[in-house]
């Protein structure tokens, strides 16, 4: 398993597919609504990609909002799922907001998973709220 920054366009269609099959697919997510003007190499953006057994199965990107990196688009195709990629995932962007001298990240996780980040560190600071008709909290770490 090892997690890469995308800095090519092929990996960047190969984290969209996955995202599609997740959001889009299985959870319902609008098309429109998954995918924005941070969807590229050249924006904001940094994307990363989890490839397990050669094959690319998670991805999740980070951009900086408010002096914080905010992790979004955090999945893991179905069959990857009890491997610990979503842990790398998540390391992989906290790795990339400390290149960018960022003290903290934050998440809007879905409910399901507050469990899953709380282990990594993270802390819930906000009621659940509706985001895509998927109930969300707000989570927060500080890094170092």
């Amino acid at each position: 398993m090892k997690t890469k920054k995308i800095t090519e366009e092929a990996d960047l269609q190969e984290a969209f597919r996955i995202r599609r099959a997740i959001f889009v697919e299985e959870q319902k997510v609008p098309l429109e609504d998954e995918f924005d003007e941070f969807d590229s190499l050249s924006s904001e953006c940094d994307h990363v990609l989890v490839i397990y057994d050669n094959a690319p199965a998670g991805t999740g990107r980070i951009r900086t909002v408010d002096d914080a990196g905010k992790l979004e688009r955090i999945c893991i195709l179905k069959p990857y799922r009890s491997f610990g990629l979503g842990k790398e995932i998540v390391k992989g962007l906290e790795e990339i907001a400390a290149e960018k001298e960022l003290s903290k990240v934050k998440l809007h996780g879905q409910t399901h998973a507050e469990g899953f980040y709380q282990k990594l560190g993270y802390e819930t600071v906000s009621d659940p709220f509706m985001e895509d008709g998927i109930p969300h909290i707000v989570m927060v770490k500080e890094i170092t």
